[in-house]
């Protein structure tokens, strides 16, 4: 038990430690990556007003299918980044919410790279 929670303290304050330093704003909202076990979520985020301006989930209706995998990470960013587009956002500033960059996010923000975002 104090295995889990010294884990998730130290996840807690890799988070703190980034969101110390990033903001997003109504120009260059915050792209912000979360994940489970077995769902991905992506979260556009203006810390201006505190609105979410776009999301995509694995536990949404149509994007079921998608697995927790990193083919289908990339296939996730490639949707929340078509959605950006169709706001008209077209740069972001990427949040890695604490985790290491490498897998599943690094493939959400390459996703949305392919989509045309930039970052």
């Amino acid at each position: 038990m104090n295995r889990m929670i010294d884990k998730n303290r130290r996840h807690a304050k890799r988070k703190a430690h980034i969101r110390k330093r990033i903001s997003g704003t109504a120009s260059r909202p915050r792209m912000t990556v979360f994940r489970s076990n077995y769902h991905m979520y992506v979260q556009v985020i203006d810390d201006t007003v505190g609105h979410t301006l776009v999301s995509a989930s694995t536990v949404e209706a149509d994007l079921r299918n998608l697995k927790n995998t990193v083919a289908d990470a990339e296939k996730l960013g490639e949707i929340a980044g078509k959605r950006l587009l169709e706001k008209n956002i077209d740069s972001v500033v990427f949040d890695r919410n604490g985790y290491i960059y490498h897998g599943i996010v690094k493939s959400i923000a390459d996703g949305a790279r392919k989509a045309g975002i930039k970052f």
